[in-house]
């Protein structure tokens, strides 16, 4: 959690604005969105005639299918209506609708107004501030305006996605439905549709939240590869803590399954998800109620249950949507220009590739305004402290340090008599094969152990690794639980209570509880 109590997300790596833009134009979408504009700055003045909404006319659609090259494809005129919606939501079109009273005596039954009808009510032009972009002349725009265009776009799909069909919808409309074909929103029965809309938005959001951590905290699903629709489904449903989901869960997790794969369908053609469907003789399955979704499947079986990812692309318009919410959302780049205290506070939550790029990124930037010696101050001044995060902060300043070059060793040198720095300066001086590097005294020795220690437990706990660095202290300096109990160190009882709990030896593991037992007695 940041300061201000708002969740926060693990750092995300994104491409530059200029190659999600292309990602964007090329969407199969805004693509057609885009064709469709320059289709309609063909035709000339005075425009397009439209229906009731902006939507296409019946004759319009079928051309507007056949400029696309859909005309074969059975789902042709809901590919040119999507796309031209997606043309008037990002405002790449203009809608003009005639005077308000003539449309509405054009629109008056009901029955002959939208995408089947062949009454005007208004024409449809390409908006000019996007020419370049839609066959005309003019400046192109810039990435940032591609991206708000998707984006605007985006979020009508989204919302599209949480609404269900009209079939769905029949049994609330019922009494909505005056006798002049008219729908009374005021009556429109939301129980009897059994969709709350704030859930189902709230369940996509979750959705796609959960995809997005997913992504940015699993190297494997940042390098491309798909989530397997029962795993991102058991995430938004099975609690935590729960070993063995009861048939109860299991059946809620197969409902959302089918739910996110009727939504990521849809969302696919915006370019924000990589999606593999749930195999077609499983929803037919579902549909009559047979499906039997089981918890443990081998690998084929879970690609036929569905596959989702999402691009990079959609990762940025996920993160767009995620900062509107409140949500802390930092990009792997961000910290180019802060604080070395602030960079020392992320860098734990990165991974090891992130974390590199991230400081790169700070050094370029100190480099070219004090140089690298003054870097590696700031940064050894930030490390500094003997609260609950210094050995945090410590461990973070030595991965900071060890991508700078032997042009800081001053700084380095500068703190080789400060007990909370001392130990780390000289292994960095060791390292890069400097000479006259003082040896520690016991008493930095010890402190530095505990400080390292403490460090791994706050970031990884107690891994493998730190049972045979445990093991190797003791062996390695006889009494040692005699004077690591009066290390003057915050974390000291807490690091003397884990290496009792991870010292396989019974006797060496009775020695560390009785040395955190003394280390605590006397600070109290």
């Amino acid at each position: 959690m940041t300061g201000d109590d708002r969740p926060t997300m693990p750092p995300v790596r994104l491409p530059s604005d200029a190659e999600l833009a292309r990602d964007a134009l090329a969407a199969p979408l805004f693509s057609r969105a885009v064709e469709l504009t320059r289709w309609v700055r063909e035709a000339g003045e005075p425009g397009i005639p439209v229906g009731a909404g902006g939507e296409l006319l019946a004759e319009q659609l079928k051309a507007a299918a056949e400029h696309l090259g859909l005309a074969g494809e059975e789902d042709a005129p809901a590919l040119a209506a999507d796309a031209w919606n997606f043309a008037v939501d990002t405002g790449l079109l203009e809608v003009e609708e005639d005077d308000a009273d003539e449309a509405g005596e054009e629109a008056g039954g009901g029955d002959d107004a939208g995408p089947a009808s062949d009454e005007p009510v208004g024409v449809a032009r390409p908006d000019e501030e996007f020419t370049a972009l839609t066959g005309g002349s003019g400046p192109a725009p810039a990435p940032d305006e591609v991206l708000d265009l998707w984006q605007n776009g985006l979020e009508t799909v989204l919302a599209d996605a949480a609404t269900p069909s009209f079939e769905d919808l029949v049994g609330g409309l019922e009494n909505a439905i005056g006798e002049d074909g008219e729908i009374d929103p005021d009556a429109i029965d939301l129980d009897a549709m059994d969709w709350n809309p704030e859930e189902e938005a709230d369940f996509l959001d979750s959705a796609l939240g959960n995809l997005y951590l997913l992504t940015v905290s699993d190297p494997a699903v940042a390098a491309g590869t798909l989530v397997p629709l029962p795993v991102l489904a058991a995430s938004m449903i099975v609690p935590e803590g729960m070993d063995e989901p009861t048939d109860e869960v299991l059946e809620e997790v197969s409902t959302a399954m089918m739910r996110l794969d009727d939504q990521f369908r849809m969302l696919e053609p915006t370019g924000l998800v990589e999606y593999q469907p749930v195999d077609e003789a499983l929803t037919r399955e579902a549909a009559e109620g047979e499906a039997d979704f089981d918890a443990e499947m081998d690998d084929e079986d879970v690609s036929r249950y569905g596959m989702v990812r999402l691009t990079p692309l959609g990762l940025y318009g996920t993160r767009v949507r995620m900062r509107e919410a409140g949500v802390e959302v930092p990009a792997v780049g961000d910290l180019a220009d802060a604080e070395a205290s602030a960079l020392l506070a992320a860098l734990p939550a990165y991974t090891e590739d992130n974390a590199q790029t991230e400081i790169e990124s700070w050094f370029a930037t100190r480099h070219a305004d004090s140089g690298a010696v003054e870097a590696a101050r700031e940064l050894l001044a930030a490390a500094r402290g003997g609260d609950e995060d210094g050995p945090v902060r410590r461990l973070a300043c030595q991965q900071a340090l060890a991508l700078v070059g032997p042009e800081a060793e001053p700084a380095l040198r500068e703190v080789l008599d400060d007990r909370q720095l001392g130990g780390l300066a000289r292994v960095w001086l060791a390292e890069r094969g400097a000479a006259d590097v003082p040896q520690p005294d016991e008493q930095m020795v010890f402190w530095l152990t505990v400080d390292t220690i403490a460090a791994q437990l706050a970031t990884v706990g107690e891994p493998e690794e730190l049972h045979e660095l445990v093991s190797g202290l003791v062996e390695q300096h006889s009494g040692f639980f005699d004077k690591a109990w009066q290390v003057d160190h915050p974390a000291t009882g807490e690091v003397l209570e884990a290496m009792g709990r991870v010292l396989p030896d019974r006797a060496a593991a009775k020695a560390a509880r009785k040395a955190a037992f003394k280390a605590r007695s006397r600070v109290s």
